[in-house]
């Protein structure tokens, strides 16, 4: 078979010619329909974010992705060949201990001692076929009317579907999306009016792609540009939330400053919850007493549970999850260059997909 392999971060990046796998014990192998490309793969491959740990040697690079199983190993009994799934790539040991190690197949190891597992678990989905454990796979059954790049846009949705679960976001509450005009901060505002908000109110520093995303998701979206002052943004937040939302979710990646988070935090009702999901390269100062008096709450979500693919295709299912503002762009496998170099610059209602 193909797959594109990478001879470590840095390395030489190729298409080659690999043997296919056999199943395993507690895997399947998938026939890869679509995979995702990551905004930032091209700078990964480089070897410009040391801070990700990959497999040790060569290994098949690709995260999230859409197949048919081919066939499966022992130890295999809810999974069948012929069934269409999703790939994640976020995937826990079978061991009955407090912190399993965490790694993300095809891309890196999370957790401290995680390296053991991604050694023995590398090779992602840039390839005709994947091997994978089956704790990484989710049957999409009832979806054959979305198309193989539709279902690869999913990848884009369930991280930030992690943390609004993570932020019990409820039927009729109102949501604060901060870095609504990045990939994820716009999947986390369709995701918002999926789940029942009554009101998503997009935040971020960009008018016109704010405006971009309130036109795409309807009239239940506020945009709100953002200016840097805190209090004049927290201001704004509150009026176009009438008053306060209930949840504010902040998923702007490396940024620069605080002043975003702690207009979202002020612009809380009492009661309310902060969802960190991005990056910040400072230190969030928060107030104790702000806190204390007004019962909020500062929760901290990496990544998703492992139930959460499922319960997203629910969503895609049901029509509740209107998949449609984000459009896909498909290359070939063969083009996963030239993929690269389009998700790094593709847009917040773009999603760059390569198809086997």
């Amino acid at each position: 078979m193909k797959a594109w392999r990478l001879a470590g971060l840095g390395g030489e990046l190729c298409f080659a010619d690999v043997p296919k796998p056999e199943p395993r014990p507690g895997s399947a192998l998938v026939r890869i329909e679509a995979s995702l490309v990551l905004s930032y793969l091209k700078p990964y491959v480089e070897g410009k974010l040391p801070m990700y740990n990959p497999p040790p040697g060569a290994f098949t690079i690709g995260t999230d992705g859409v197949g048919t199983v081919e066939a499966i190993g022992r130890e295999v009994w809810g999974v069948r060949p012929g069934q269409r799934v999703v790939i994640s790539p976020r995937f826990f040991p079978r061991e009955n201990v407090a912190e399993p190690p965490e790694v993300l197949i095809g891309l890196t190891s999370i957790s401290p001692g995680a390296e053991p597992v991604l050694a023995d678990w590398p090779d992602g989905t840039f390839a005709e076929y994947a091997l994978l454990p089956v704790e990484a796979i989710t049957p999409a059954e009832g979806l054959d009317q979305v198309s193989a790049a539709q279902l690869a846009v999913l990848g884009r949705c369930i991280v930030p579907f992690g943390g609004l679960l993570r932020g019990r976001l409820a039927v009729g509450e109102t949501l604060i999306v901060i870095g609504a005009t990045g990939a994820y901060g716009g999947a986390a505002v369709l995701l918002g009016l999926a789940l029942g908000a009554a009101r998503v109110v997009a935040a971020g520093r960009n008018p016109t792609k704010l405006a971009a995303v309130a036109r795409a998701c309807g009239p239940r979206v506020s945009p709100v540009p953002l200016t840097g002052d805190v209090q004049a943004d927290a201001n704004a937040l509150r009026a176009a939330s009438n008053g306060g939302a209930e949840m504010a979710f902040d998923m702007v990646g490396q940024a620069r400053d605080s002043n975003a988070t702690l207009a979202a935090l002020r612009s809380l009702r009492r009661g309310g919850r902060l969802v960190l999901m991005g990056s910040m390269s400072v230190e969030l100062p928060v107030s104790y007493t702000v806190i204390m008096l007004n019962s909020l709450e500062i929760l901290g979500q990496y990544m998703y549970p492992v139930s959460a693919y499922g319960r997203l295709l629910g969503l895609l299912r049901s029509g509740q999850l209107d998949l449609s503002p984000i459009q896909p762009r498909v290359y070939p496998l063969p083009a996963l260059r030239e993929a690269m170099d389009a998700a790094a610059v593709a847009g917040n209602l773009e999603c760059v997909v390569v198809q086997a």
